[in-house]
C-alpha cells in the first residue's frame, strides 16, 4: 500500500523533530553534566528537549487534520487512543504503587515514553486486526 502525501509529511516531520529532539537532548546532558548553566539560561536548556516532542504531538495531530483517506485517519486514531489507554493505566498503576511505598519514584517525562511505546503497539494492534480482516 502506497503513503498517503499526508503520511509522508508526517513522517517528514517526526524525522525532523525527533534529530532536533536528540541535539537539544545530547547538548542540554553535555551543558548540565560540565556545569556550563545556571540561572534562566539553564531553564531553557532543561526545557529544549520537550518541545521537539511536543512538536510530534502536534504532527499527529496535523497528520489526523490533512489525512483524506477516512481508513487511514481511523487507524491512526486507534494508535493514539491505544497509546493513550496503555500509557494512563500504567501512569495510573505505578501511581498507586508508589503512594503506598511499593515502587520507586518514576520522572514524569517517561510517560511520553510510554505512550511512544503504546502508539507501536497500537500500530501493531492495526497490523494484527487488519490481517485478520476485523476492523
Amino acid at each position: 500500500m502506497a503513503m498517503s502525501r499526508a503520511y509522508k509529511r508526517y513522517n517528514y516531520r517526526v524525522v525532523l523533530l525527533s534529530l532536533i529532539y536528540a541535539a537539544f537532548l545530547l547538548a542540554a546532558v553535555y551543558a548540565f553534566k560540565h556545569q556550563l548553566l545556571s540561572g534562566p539560561v539553564a531553564w531553557i536548556a532543561a526545557i529544549l528537549p520537550a518541545l521537539p516532542i511536543i512538536g510530534i504531538l502536534v504532527a499527529i495531530g496535523q497528520y489526523l487534520a490533512e489525512e483524506t483517506d477516512e481508513y487511514l485517519r481511523m487507524m491512526m486514531t486507534r494508535q493514539a487512543l491505544i497509546a493513550s489507554a496503555f500509557t494512563l493505566s500504567i501512569a495510573t498503576v505505578w501511581g498507586f504503587l508508589e503512594n503506598f511505598d511499593l515502587a520507586p519514584h518514576v520522572y514524569a517525562y517517561y510517560t511520553q515514553i510510554l505512550w511512544f511505546v503504546g502508539l507501536g503497539l497500537g500500530k501493531l494492534v492495526n497490523r494484527f486486526q487488519a490481517s485478520r480482516g476485523a476492523l
